[in-house]
């Protein structure tokens, strides 16, 4: 579970969105490098609600703690980052034309896979409560539907365009 969680601290989050980025700028897909590059946004978006909510993190009264944590509990940044991050790559292989539905399927199946783990290991670790969780990825689909609106609304100008 720690290993799950793992992904999702600041420092190597930032290392992951910046690889995929630079990986998508280098198969020359600048959109879907600036898509996944927005997920930066979600330490920020999660700092403002923790500092706002202002909620303790769960305790050892309540829950066993198997990784000391600090700061705000809601929402769970972890989880909120996890879900802006694995779901626009979702989106960005499932509108992909070179794949076929089996990949597609494959990829996007791992991704949720993730999300769903990862969720769990911040409970099972006894960093968030289950509310955090929720919160961490309601807040991400908001973000999802945004961003992806945005990328989508582009893609269907570009393709009628060129008819």
């Amino acid at each position: 579970m720690k290993g799950l969680s793992w992904l999702g601290y600041s420092p190597i989050a930032f290392l992951l969105i910046c690889f995929t980025s630079l990986f998508f700028f280098i198969s020359k897909k600048k959109r879907e490098a600036y898509l996944i590059l927005s997920t930066i946004l979600t330490g920020g978006i999660s700092w403002i609600l923790k500092m706002l909510i202002d909620r303790p993190r769960p305790g050892t009264d309540f829950v066993r703690i198997v990784q000391e944590t600090h700061f705000q509990s809601f929402p769970s940044g972890h989880v909120l980052f996890y879900t802006v991050y694995f779901g626009l790559l979702s989106v960005i292989i499932g509108y992909d034309k070179t794949l076929d539905q089996t990949k597609k399927t494959v990829f996007i199946s791992l991704m949720v896979l993730m999300l769903i783990l990862g969720a769990m290991s911040r409970i099972y670790l006894g960093a968030h409560w289950f509310t955090d969780v929720m919160g961490g990825f309601i807040v991400g689909l908001q973000f999802i539907i945004v961003a992806a609106s945005l990328y989508l609304k582009k893609n269907v100008k570009t393709e009628t365009a060129s008819y």
